[in-house]
């Protein structure tokens, strides 16, 4: 999966718990500020652009796991701002429990190439 390059591409499927964890945790926020703010937590090692964030969000939207308003941002221009809403805290609880299986098992399989 890895290509060599210093930035990885988000795992298909982890963007959503990404982006309702940062919701979550921070409130609302706009689409930069979410983007900032994930690729801080990821300490750079992700490649985060528009054409993925976006979709994501609007997906989410779609979905119910998130709700949009219009507002002005800390730049004085007019923003979508994303929050959370009950029906996507409970999809972050589901999607936590099945990531942390998946690491769970991943770990296996890389503890079991290692140990032989």
């Amino acid at each position: 999966m890895s290509t060599g390059d210093a930035k990885s591409d988000i795992l298909q499927g982890t963007l959503d718990l990404m982006v309702l964890r940062t919701l979550q945790t921070m409130g609302s926020q706009h689409g930069f500020g979410l983007a900032k703010r994930i690729q801080q937590i990821a300490e750079g090692a992700l490649d985060l652009n528009q054409g993925t964030l976006y979709p994501a969000l609007l997906r989410l939207e779609q979905r119910g796991w998130v709700q949009s308003k219009w507002g002005t941002s800390d730049a004085n221009r007019r923003a979508k701002y994303y929050e959370i809403t009950r029906k996507g805290l409970k999809q972050v609880e589901q999607e936590s429990e099945d990531w942390a299986r998946t690491v769970a098992i991943m770990d296996r399989f890389v503890k079991l190439v290692e140990s032989e």
